[in-house]
């Protein structure tokens, strides 16, 4: 029988999936109580387990809840309060976590993220931008990081983020935005010291030892796909942008995405970048990109979209207004949307509003909603079901 955390949500039942069997067992006189307590075995939900109960959640959500589903947000504070205010109010998705959210130690992060987490058994998706140098929100991460990983040998990058994944899981997150699977040898790029490696190869090596490293603890993200290292200029700022052909990119950039989705990194985000063979519009707003993730890479996790607050940033009037960026990128594939940049407490509201309203006028296909935060909704049901969704114990004592 299927156990859910919840009765009153019950389609979480089959991602919990608790499967307890309870097969006869004979007493017997020195097992007066054998009957009282029978064998029980208890099985992890599969993958299909997870899907199915997110389609009937989904199925049972208005058109407000799913779009307020697929949206992460971000307020720049360390207040428990306000950050489970924030959360309740809203009912987004997922929330990322930057500097001014984290305090100063892993016991008070614990805090923060248990009040961030409103409902245990349907815990958001709580994620946040551990790279380890550059980038790095925990001041605590002391691994090594990608300007020493890319000349190591690939192990020392699976046993760094090893390292970084169970930091990140002990603090209560679930997902981490940690793995560059962009590549570039040249040294004035942005993304360089970012960068795991300096040639296709060198990266795609890394990249997976990263994955694999990481697997066990938090769930990993590979960015920015499909890769700055072509693409000169910083996305924060500009659009940056190349001409490299298709064919070409698939054997240089697009080798490391590949590596990661075969080694199973069950997210991938989409960067603000131009490939302009492919198509004139950024990648994270372009359904030839989404295509070719899904039907040529494999890829069937959550497409998360690189902070859209960066397209407003870029200061081109097409990007100037953020629920139209919004909606667009959840058009052209997406599954959430991230807002850090000029979000403030109201964003969410009005990026919900937007997305409604799309949806009413047509904009915005009601089945691409669905589609979108079915998949969010299992990543949620999968943290929930692995424990990823909750505060880890304080006060425990290591088993002997």
């Amino acid at each position: 029988m299927r156990i859910a955390r919840r009765a009153t949500v019950i389609a979480i039942a089959a991602a919990i999936a608790m499967t307890a069997f309870a097969p006869p067992v004979a007493a017997s006189q020195d097992e007066p109580d054998a009957l009282s307590h029978p064998a029980v075995r208890v099985e992890p939900a599969s993958a299909d387990d997870a899907a199915r109960a997110a389609e009937a959640a989904v199925a049972a959500m208005s058109t407000r809840q799913r779009a307020a589903a697929v949206v992460m947000g971000h307020i720049p504070t360390t207040d428990p309060a306000a950050l489970q205010a924030y959360m309740q109010s809203s009912g987004i998705g997922g929330f990322i976590l930057m500097g001014a959210n984290i305090p100063a130690d892993e016991s008070a992060l614990r805090t923060l993220t248990a009040a961030l987490t409103v409902d245990p058994a349907f815990p958001p998706v709580i994620a946040i931008d551990q790279e380890g140098g550059d980038v790095s929100r925990l001041p605590w991460d002391d691994f090594p990081a990608a300007r020493t990983l890319k000349d190591a040998p690939p192990a020392a990058a699976e046993d760094a983020f090893a390292a970084r994944g169970a930091l990140v899981r002990r603090a209560g997150i679930g997902v981490n935005f940690g793995i560059v699977a962009d590549e570039t040898g040249d040294s004035s790029s942005f993304i360089y010291r970012r960068a795991l490696g300096t040639t296709p190869e060198s990266a795609a090596e890394r990249v997976t030892a990263a994955v694999q490293g990481e697997s066990p603890s938090a769930l990993s993200t590979l960015k920015h796909f499909p890769g700055h290292g072509a693409a000169p200029g910083d996305s924060h700022s500009t659009i940056p942008s190349t001409a490299m052909p298709r064919e070409e990119w698939q054997a240089s950039d697009g080798v490391p995405f590949v590596a990661g989705v075969d080694a199973g990194a069950p997210l991938l985000m989409f960067g603000h970048l131009v490939y302009s063979s492919v198509d004139t519009a950024p990648a994270s707003l372009s359904p030839e990109w989404h295509r070719i993730a899904r039907d040529d890479l494999g890829f069937d996790g959550v497409i998360v979209t690189d902070d859209l607050g960066m397209l407003q940033a870029s200061g081109l009037p097409q990007y100037a207004d953020p629920v139209a960026n919004v909606v667009t990128a959840l058009t052209a594939g997406n599954d959430l949307v991230l807002n850090v940049v000029f979000s403030t407490p109201d964003t969410a509201g009005r990026t919900v509003d937007g997305i409604v309203a799309a949806v009413e006028s047509g904009a915005l296909p009601a089945e691409r909603l669905q589609q979108a935060a079915e998949r969010v909704t299992a990543l949620r049901l999968t943290l929930a079901a692995e424990g990823s969704g909750l505060t880890p114990c304080t006060e425990c004592a290591p088993a002997d």
